[in-house]
């Protein structure tokens, strides 16, 4: 019942807070365009100067992606990736995660912590410095154990939107806990909608109107009754 409910609380998430397109490149990468084409806007230098342990932020249109500076212009960040789980030659591996990549390791729940440069990283967005700093309790670690751990870390990992994303990675290794601010704002989205008592309203409308299409039948009408239930026993 906890996967299944953990299932379907990652995919709320997935829809609410994921723009895949705006992430990582376009779906023309994938067609094999030329690389002088893809790369005008990232060429651009980045004004920032960051120091070692550095936390980058990447604001998105509806969420925010994070990565660990290294030093030489170098950054760690946790992305959602198929082909480690696929192959084990490094230099595919290594390159630029394409969007399909992406989402079937969203679906598979695999990902790699990888090191890529500062540019790929921010692919041509503005970045934010030790931003979150100011929103999270915990003082930062020293730069350099921030950097170490990020670095023992690279590699192939497990993934979920909810309870272990880029976010996760770059808090564990900044303050010594994993957390995601991300994830906290959108429980308590859930938490508010779920309080909502038109939610039940509109649950129990919709229910019935899937009986009258559908026929009633067990797997129509059991939804129709506890799903409804449960929302009004939670609110």
């Amino acid at each position: 019942m906890l996967d299944t409910l953990t299932f379907l609380l990652e995919r709320l998430f997935l829809l609410a807070h994921i723009k895949l397109s705006s992430l990582l490149p376009p779906l023309g990468r994938d067609r094999g365009e030329p690389q002088s084409a893809r790369r005008t806007e990232r060429d651009e230098p980045l004004p920032q100067k960051f120091q070692r342990g550095d936390l980058l932020e990447v604001p998105r249109t509806l969420f925010t992606h994070f990565g660990i500076y290294l030093g030489d212009n170098r950054v760690a960040h946790l992305i959602p990736d198929i082909l480690p789980v696929l192959t084990a030659d490094s230099r595919q591996i290594q390159e630029m995660v394409t969007n399909t990549r992406l989402l079937l390791g969203v679906l598979s729940k695999r990902a790699s912590i990888r090191v890529d440069s500062v540019e790929d990283f921010a692919y041509g967005a503005g970045i934010l410095l030790n931003a979150m700093d100011r929103a999270v309790r915990r003082s930062p670690l020293p730069g350099e154990e921030v950097a170490r751990r990020a670095e023992r870390l690279v590699g192939s990992v497990s993934y979920s939107l909810l309870w272990n994303n880029c976010e996760h990675f770059v808090t564990y290794c900044r303050y010594g806990t994993a957390q995601s601010l991300q994830t906290d704002q959108f429980c308590e989205w859930l938490k508010s909608l779920i309080r909502d008592q038109r939610s039940v309203v509109l649950t129990a409308l919709l229910g019935l109107l899937s009986m009258v299409y559908l026929g009633v039948s067990t797997s129509t009408t059991l939804p129709t009754l506890l799903i409804p239930f449960t929302l009004w026993m939670a609110s």
